[in-house]
């Protein structure tokens, strides 16, 4: 995944970084390109501001791939994908986005083109996934529910 590796550049750390090793490449990052740094500057202000943004962004998305946090939101997931159906997706440069009708919302990275179109073809869309999406594909939550 670009985006992954992308981001982990970004931040300095590795695929094994854990989420206190995020937290504080985060921090430190962040301290040296704060937009209060820069009043007196605009350029460095404008700068900055751009700098903070792609860094927050990745920080967040890293958190939410994470390992630690998969397996904390792993009790809820699965009661997602057993218990809900599916409301809508959709399936762009390789992410399959489904959203289900408990209001939750996930990311599926790596899907093939192909195996979208079997997904979005198939009689029973929620059947085809829970055999062939879910187990096979890294996934994130992208929209929190209330539970």
């Amino acid at each position: 995944m670009k985006k992954t590796a992308d981001y982990r550049a970004l931040l300095e750390v590795g695929s094994e970084a854990d989420l206190g090793t995020l937290k504080s490449r985060y921090r430190q990052i962040m301290k040296e390109c704060h937009p209060d740094r820069f009043i007196n500057d605009e350029v460095g202000l404008l700068a900055a501001e751009e700098k903070s943004k792609e860094i927050i962004e990745a920080y967040h998305f890293l958190v939410s791939i994470s390992s630690e946090t998969l397996k904390a939101q792993l009790p809820i997931y699965k009661n997602t994908i057993e218990n809900s159906g599916i409301a809508d997706f959709e399936w762009s440069a390789h992410t399959l986005t489904i959203s289900f009708f408990d209001g939750s919302k996930y990311e599926y990275f790596k899907v093939p083109k192909n195996e979208y179109i079997k997904f979005a073809n198939a009689d029973s869309p929620s059947r085809f996934a829970k055999r062939h999406i879910y187990p096979k594909y890294p996934y994130r939550n992208v929209l929190k529910t209330d539970q």
